[in-house]
This record gives C-alpha cells, structure tokens and sequence, in this order.
C-alpha cells in the first residue's frame, strides 16, 4: 500500500509539472517579444536613421552589416524586413541593394539565442553544449554569406532567380500570415506596452514628422471627421462660404501600462530591457530546473533516443530532412525564428538535443521564417506586392543555397565543428561568451561600417590585408593539425609567438584579476583534512594527456599526481 502510494504521488507530481511548464514556456516566450519591443525603444529611431542614408546601401558590404546592426538594435527581422520592403516599394532601393541587407538580417536575428544560452552559465557542461547550440545558427549564417554574397555581387543570382519566380506566376494580393502564437501572447503583452512601428519606417524612408513622434503608441483608434470651415471673401460686400474638410481624430486610447505615461522612448525601453531580461532569466532557470527534473532516468533516455536516433537504413540520411521539415513548421506556427531556437537551445544545454540533430532543426527553422515572410508579403498593396514577394524569395533562396552549401555532405557540415569549438572554449573561459556577442554583433560590424563608409578603397586596403592573414592562419592550423610534415619546421608549432597571440591564458587572467570573480578558496570537507604529497614522474612530451591543452604544451611537461582522499588528481607540470 504504502509502495502504491508514492507512485500515485510521484505520478501526481508529475504531471502537475507539466502545465507549469507550458506556463513557464508562455511567459518565455512573452519575455521575448517584450525584450524585441525594449530594443526598439532604445534602438528604433537610430536603425531607421541608419536605413536613411540609401548612398551607404547600395554597397553590399555596408548593406549587410545594416542589416546586421538593425536587427540588433530592435531584436526583430520581420521589423528590418518591413522597412527594407516598404524602402524598395516606394523606389527608393533597387531590389538587388536589398539583398545583402536580407542576409544581415538572417545574420542579426540570431543574436537573441545566443543571448538565452549565456543565461546557462552556471554549469559548465550545460553552458557548453547550450552556446554550441545556439552559435551554430551564426556559424551558417556567416559561412553562407561569405560565399553567396560575393556570389550575389558578382552575378546577381538569388535577385535573377526571385525575378523569375514573380514574372512566371500571377500572384494576387493575399490575406495577413496566420499568427497563431501571437493570438496566445498578445492579450498578455499588449497590457504592458504596445508600439507604432510605423515610426521607424517613416524615420528610413525620409519623413522628418516622424522623428518627433512617439514610438509608444497613445491612441489605438483613430478616425475621419468632416470638419465645416468659414471663408470670408471681401470684395465690397462680405460673403461667407463654408466648406467640408475631413481631419483625422483620436477615438480610443490605447490600455497599457505605459500609456499614460510621461517618459522618454529610451527610458521605457531601459525599463523594459531591465523587466524582460529578469523575466527571460527566471523563466529560463526554472525551465531547466523544471526539465531537469522531468527529463530523469529512463524518460531521458527514451526521448533522447526518439529525437536523435537516424531511421532505419537505407533511409538514415532522411532523418536530417525530417528534422529540417520539422524545424520549418514549428517556426511558421509560432512565426519566429528566435522564439523557436531560443526554446531550443536549453534543451541542448541539457543534453536532451544533439547538436547534429539540433543542426537541421535550426536549418528547417530559417525555412520555416521565410514562409511567413512570403505570406506577410502577399498581404501587401498591389503597387507594392512585387517588390515584396522578390525581397522575401531573396530571402528564401539565401537559406535553401545555404543548406544546399553546408548540410547534404557530411563533411560540408563545417557549422558543427566550429559551434563545438565555441563551445568548448567558452566552457573553459566563460567571459569568452561576452567578448563573441560583442565582437561578432556590434563591433566588428561598427568597423566594417565605418572602414565602407571611408570608401572602397581604404575599405579594400584594410579588409584585403586582414582576410589574408585569416586565410593564412586557417590553412596553417588545417596542416597543423592533419599534415604538419609539409610544413616547415618553424610553423608545425606557434610556439614562436609570444604566449598572448596564441593562447586567451594572458587575457584570462587579466579579467579574472580585474573582476575578481575566480579567486582561489580554501578546501573544505574531507579535501581539506587530506595531505597532499605530490608524486612527480617524467612524460614523454609526445604523449598527451586528455586534459593536456594543445596551445599550452610545453617541451618537456611533467606528470604530478595529487592523493586526495581516496583519487589520484593529475597535473602536467610546465603548463598554467
């Protein structure tokens, strides 16, 4: 009896976690959409002066890295999209300038998963698997657009192709993109701030009356009114005339919690920025905690085998496709790309997702972002709706000739690899996850915008020297690593170099020094009662621990073992 209560009890407990973990997800996903409204306050106002300037566009370097920065700055790509398509409707930008500001975007939108992985720093393995799985959404984007946009520059592909696909087809206008998730969370975000997006597009294409005006929407509804007005004309006798003018007046205001309020557009954003990052945070630790929990023993091991487990030969090789498909629909029934990945990435970090599954999965979901952006495009004005549809084809093609690029070959999936590398670096120096946000999404980004914005010859005289010094040092390692006989004697190794522009060791310690957050303890417990007597033996330097980092090798390393209770500890001397 006693056996068969528990059960019921623990099959209770159970299963009352799972609508606190819908709950959680809603208020994730509310926290989301919130911190994309934050950003536009803060950011609005400067991407649409930034999209102002059409002479800077029509260079594609500096196009994409607008579409970059914009996409930072209001945490949205369906934002950038709508200006850059209301930009091309009304003439304003050729079609084939669009592009590369597309593939900022695709860049930009990422941005948001990488910022939920940092919040799973606390635990190293999870912080690891966590920043892999956001960063490998990064890596594809930036290895498809550096070889589609000098591909798009040079011939003009995914524009020819997108014109085609729209002189071949007689599209009509279509009804609005279904927006099934927003249904769920707008009840609960329009109570606390509700936006007139409609400023910054005015602001990037031109009207100075927009620049004074709020981007906190006061008045929800609005209407025409005919308004009498008297003209007198004096011509000898005095005549009135009246005539009927139409002026628009504010119905309804609008009910939310800043509505009324007399702040700045950068203050309720910063106010929003501080709630909505608290709230993101909150929800994302008790949805580890809450999975972790849920996620044990033989459930964890079912799920996982159900997820990442290939099919049956000789189909094994669909279950990417699969995965892609799946990917793509779930992105067009919540309509977002970041909503989507974010939720994924702690179920990486928890090890539930692989990172070979989980790579397909963010492939089918930039499909999937594409689609609603095909249908939003079929909801534009006649005079409008070719410039959209081409715009948002642009942005399907980008994604399908990246794919096709980087994930049918095995050994074409370089995004993997280079998302497992991150990882693990991050996992060894955790502030690395800090210094790649900032490098990757603003400064690096702010540098090429400015070195575009000096013109193409400095921009070349700068951009050529360091490109080819990246390259040099790629090939280097690629040798080191699979043929270092071919190279010479000197480059089989970086030992040559000083220790700060091979190995983050120097740079660590500084910031650790600096913050002070990685002190040194005492021992306590039972490690602390133990003696330490160090067991020192020579090693063959050519024999590597599993532990032995390689930028840290030394030519002659010893091998210390450390008795600690019961374990031995290893330590390879001639190391830090």
């Amino acid at each position: 009896m006693e056996l068969s209560t528990n059960r019921v009890r623990e099959l209770f407990i159970n299963c009352s976690k799972i609508p606190l973990l819908l709950l959680l997800l809603f208020f994730f996903v509310c926290s989301l959409d919130t911190l994309s409204s934050a950003f536009q306050l803060a950011g609005g106002k400067v991407a649409g002066d930034i999209f102002k300037d059409n002479a800077v566009l029509s260079n594609p370097v500096a196009g994409l890295v607008v579409g970059i920065l914009v996409t930072v700055l209001v945490q949205s790509s369906s934002t950038s999209t709508s200006i850059i398509v209301s930009l091309v409707s009304s003439g304003l930008l050729e079609v084939r300038s669009a592009v590369p500001i597309i593939m900022g975007t695709n860049i930009g939108t990422s941005v948001t998963n990488t910022i939920v992985a940092m919040m799973q720093a606390g635990e190293r393995n999870d912080f690891k698997r966590a920043f892999a799985g956001a960063t490998i959404h990064d890596c594809f984007n930036w290895l498809s657009v550096l070889v589609l946009l000098p591909m798009e520059v040079a011939t003009g592909l995914m524009t020819h192709l997108a014109h085609i696909v729209v002189t071949s087809f007689n599209i009509q206008t279509g009804e609005d993109a279904p927006e099934l998730l927003k249904v769920i969370t707008e009840p609960v975000t329009k109570l606390i701030i509700q936006l007139d997006r409609q400023v910054i597009t005015g602001i990037a294409m031109g009207d100075e009356r927009m620049r004074n005006r709020s981007l906190v929407k006061k008045w929800c509804h609005t209407g025409l009114v005919t308004v009498q007005t008297l003209n007198t004309i004096n011509e000898g006798d005095i005549t009135w005339t009246t005539q009927n003018l139409p002026s628009e007046v504010n119905i309804q205001k609008c009910r939310h919690l800043f509505a009324d309020a007399h702040l700045s557009d950068l203050t309720v954003g910063l106010i929003l920025l501080a709630g909505s990052l608290a709230l993101l945070c909150t929800c994302l630790v008790l949805l580890v905690k809450l999975l972790n929990s849920l996620l044990q023993g033989q459930v964890a091991k079912v799920i996982q085998k159900v997820i990442n487990t290939d099919l049956p030969y000789p189909f094994g090789w669909l279950a990417g496709y699969l995965a892609m498909f799946v990917g793509a629909g779930m992105t067009f029934v919540v309509q977002s790309s970041s909503v989507f990945t974010s939720a994924l990435t702690p179920l990486i970090g928890i090890g539930v997702i692989s990172l070979e599954r989980a790579y397909p999965l963010t492939l089918g979901s930039n499909i999937g972002t594409t689609t609603t952006a095909l249908l939003a495009a079929l909801a534009s004005p006649g005079d409008k709706l070719a410039a959209a549809i081409q715009i948002a084809l642009c942005h399907f093609f980008f994604n399908i000739l990246g794919i096709l690029l980087w994930y049918p070959i095995p050994v074409t999936r370089v995004p993997i690899r280079m998302a497992r590398a991150l990882g693990e670096r991050t996992a060894k120096y955790r502030w690395f996850a800090v210094l790649y946000l900032l490098v990757c999404f603003l400064l690096l980004p702010s540098l090429v915008l400015g070195l575009s914005l000096a013109g193409w010859r400095v921009m070349v005289g700068v951009g050529a020297p360091f490109v080819g010094v990246t390259v040099f040092i790629a090939l280097v390692n690629l040798m080191q690593a699979h043929s270092p006989g071919h190279l010479p004697a000197r480059l089989q190794s970086w030992d040559f170099l000083p220790r700060w522009m091979r190995s983050l060791k120097p740079l660590d310690r500084v910031i650790t020094k600096a913050t002070g957050c990685c002190s040194t303890g005492q021992a306590s417990g039972d490690d602390q009662a133990a003696p330490i007597n160090a067991v020192t033996t020579h090693v063959d330097p050519k024999i590597k621990s599993v532990d032995y980092a390689e930028e840290d090798h030394a030519s002659s390393p010893l091998m210390m073992l450390f008795p600690v209770g019961k374990k031995y500890f290893t330590c390879t001397l001639g190391t830090e």
